[in-house]
């Protein structure tokens, strides 16, 4: 057994009172949460869903109080019932992780074997909580897009939400492919960067059109949704005869305001995206291809901020607010 500290630093949400406190506590290392594994954090992120975990109003933590952080990267403290070695760099995102079960904004996390991805070779702790959740769940849109056929030479694909970590990870992996992608923002100012990140052209979400016109010109060979709502509905009527739509977001909001057509006259499929629960050994997979040929390529730039625990409660009220413009990564050490 490691030395462990009787009490480790972590940023807890407490929704306890009439509101929702949000601070740096000291918390003993036993209430860490269940598992046999721990983790030194050196990096975690910031994600629109952590910003929900610490509000009272979010409905997504599930124990209060709570450690928020659904991402987190270190290196193990003790091995538990897992094959990994004492020093070894690791990952963890999905599950239960700042959800249900303390997560990286911590010094220290424990978590069940079963959770956890050795880093890849070629990937450093920083880089991988700049890919984090938001990366797994840009990269498994691609894989699904090209598993349902997509290729560069099909045409345009388009890329919602594209400031947002899902969105500006997409749209580097799939410029990277020889993709033409049309990335799609609501800030004015943004259009720069995203051309930095492979981007063919950018373009105002409301030029994608009206969501209540059932049928659009066919203009998508693909399509990436990081958004949901009334732009999904959009997507999807003016989505290429047999194309698809990987869609992984909700902030646009829940009802999807489409018809029957899009499906029953054009044949395009909408492809539903899940990073949270999905199966360990695919995880793995997923993250050695985000070392190789899904690596973005300019994968540093894509981390445009980084704070330290006490700035995160700031952090995270900027991407609720949807002031946020790629990957913040929170440094614990």
């Amino acid at each position: 057994m490691s030395d462990l500290p009787s009490s480790v630093r972590a940023l807890v949400a407490d929704a306890s009172g009439s509101e929702s406190r949000l601070e740096i506590r000291s918390l003993p290392t036993a209430d860490l949460g269940e598992g046999d594994v721990v983790i030194a954090v050196s990096w975690s992120s910031v994600n629109f869903k952590d910003g929900l975990a610490s509000r009272k109003d979010g409905k997504v933590a599930r124990i209060d109080p709570i450690v928020p952080g659904i991402d987190l990267a270190g290196t193990i403290v003790e091995p538990g019932s897992s094959d990994l070695a004492v020093g070894e760099s690791v990952l963890v995102h999905g599950y239960d992780t700042g959800v249900a079960h303390h997560g990286g904004y911590s010094e220290y996390a424990r978590v069940p074997a079963g959770w956890v991805v050795p880093l890849p070779a070629g990937l450093t702790g920083r880089q991988a909580m700049t890919l984090g959740t938001a990366g797994f769940t840009a990269a498994l849109s691609v894989i699904a897009l090209e598993e349902h056929g997509l290729t560069p030479d099909a045409g345009p694909v388009l890329v919602t939400g594209a400031t947002g970590g899902v969105g500006s990870v997409a749209v580097s992996i799939l410029a990277a492919r020889g993709y033409k992608v049309t990335a799609v923002t609501g800030k004015e100012d943004a259009a720069e960067w995203l051309h930095s990140l492979g981007a063919a052209d950018v373009v105002d979400r409301a030029s994608i059109g009206d969501a209540s016109r059932p049928l659009r010109r066919e203009t998508w060979a693909g399509a990436v949704d990081c958004v949901g709502g009334e732009t999904l509905a959009a997507v999807l009527a003016s989505l290429s005869y047999g194309a698809a739509v990987a869609a992984s977001g909700n902030t646009g909001g829940v009802p999807v305001p489409t018809t029957v057509f899009p499906f029953i006259l054009r044949s395009v499929s909408l492809l539903g995206i899940d990073s949270v629960q999905c199966p360990i050994e695919r995880r793995r997979e997923v993250w050695a291809r985000l070392a190789d040929d899904l690596r973005p390529p300019l994968l540093d730039d894509l981390a445009t901020d980084v704070v330290e625990l006490s700035g995160v409660p700031e952090a995270l009220e900027r991407i609720l607010s949807g002031g946020n413009r790629g990957r913040t990564l929170v440094r614990l050490r």
